[in-house]
């Protein structure tokens, strides 16, 4: 796998552009949770050993390159299997639109089945589909398509693996699929109780004990994927930290911070000696450093309306029952009150 890896980001440096050769990307959904992580590099990886390559297979995280630190969940199962963060590609990395323009461009989708009316203009480049949610795709005799109500697309995933190609499966694989790739996250460590677990869950989970008996116990590593999820320290402080510090050194405007003391170890807290520098001037500022660390991409064109991402549809967040009794919280209440943020009078 970590070669493969390789070899799909020398692609990306040396080959992929609208004049360069065809390319094959395997698309998350836009949550990019493990699952949807784990969905693509695996098959991915599965395409790139059955087709020989050609054209280029690509696993494309649907995110930006910046956005990973925050999925705190996905790294740590990258590092437990041994993969470097800096072996993935993401969306702000290859440019989809240009390819499918100059006809070079066919995607496969894993982990939702439809395109985002954002991504509407590439459905023309969609050629295959494997995913796990509601069917809400109309048939096509050009895509198939497989969709089944299991715990996890990683379910899906392995299956494939299992029954056209077992002999690609190694140690790193398996643990991805089985430890990431949501068959113990996604299906809340296989507990009938939690409802989402499906006997085609149970089967290829306990097909993967079999063939790999060094995998972690299954309940040590469901506990180990919980602590990362919910994990807010390592790389996001960090980038929290980075953040402080550039609001201190900012001086259009300078907002004279001065720092205070807090009770909670993971809050930096200031005195904001510049009363005049309302929040719509401490956004633009907000942004800069993003623009900064993510080389002019992070926000796109600052103009744009900010978009809420999707909630990843994992019983994790959506139908858990560990969420019994919870509001639920929609993408539409989020912007309204940023809404109601921005136009409030300082």
């Amino acid at each position: 796998m970590e070669e493969f890896l390789r070899a799909c980001r020398r692609t990306l440096q040396e080959d992929v552009g609208p004049a360069g050769p065809g390319v094959h990307v395997v698309l998350g959904n836009e949550a990019c949770d493990v699952d949807s992580m784990v969905s693509a590099l695996a098959f991915a990886y599965f395409l790139f050993r059955t087709a020989g390559g050609d054209p280029p297979v690509l696993p494309l995280l649907n995110i930006r390159q910046s956005e990973l630190v925050l999925r705190s969940d996905n790294l740590f199962l990258l590092r437990r299997t041994g993969l470097s963060p800096d072996l993935l590609l993401f969306r702000d990395q290859l440019d989809l639109r240009a390819l499918h323009t100059a006809g070079r461009l066919r995607l496969t989708l894993v982990d939702h089945n439809v395109l985002p009316s954002s991504d509407a203009d590439l459905e023309g480049a969609v050629v295959e589909v494997l995913d796990h949610h509601q069917l809400e795709r109309k048939a096509s005799p050009s895509c198939p398509v497989t969709v089944e109500m299991v715990g996890s697309c990683a379910t899906l995933v392995t299956e494939r693996i299992i029954q056209k190609a077992p002999q690609i499966l190694d140690q790193q694989l398996a643990q991805l699929l089985y430890g990431t790739a949501s068959m113990v996250l996604d299906c809340v460590n296989m507990a009938p109780a939690a409802g989402k677990v499906t006997p085609k869950d149970s089967q290829y989970a306990a097909a993967l004990e079999t063939r790999f008996p060094a995998l972690p116990p299954r309940g040590a590593l469901f506990q180990e994927l919980q602590e990362a999820k919910f994990d807010v320290s390592g790389e996001f402080m960090s980038f929290c930290a980075s953040v402080s510090k550039f609001l201190e050194q900012a001086r259009t405007p300078d907002l004279d911070l001065h720092p205070v003391s807090s009770s909670h170890p993971h809050i930096s807290a200031y005195h904001q000696g510049n009363k005049l520098a309302s929040r719509k001037k401490l956004l633009p500022i907000v942004k800069n450093f993003l623009r900064e660390c993510d080389g002019d991409c992070c926000l796109g064109d600052a103009e744009e309306e900010s978009v809420v991402p999707p909630t990843p549809m994992n019983s994790l967040v959506e139908g858990c029952p560990l969420d019994e009794g919870l509001p639920k919280i929609t993408a539409e209440d989020l912007q309204d009150k940023f809404r109601q943020m921005d136009s409030a009078d300082l």
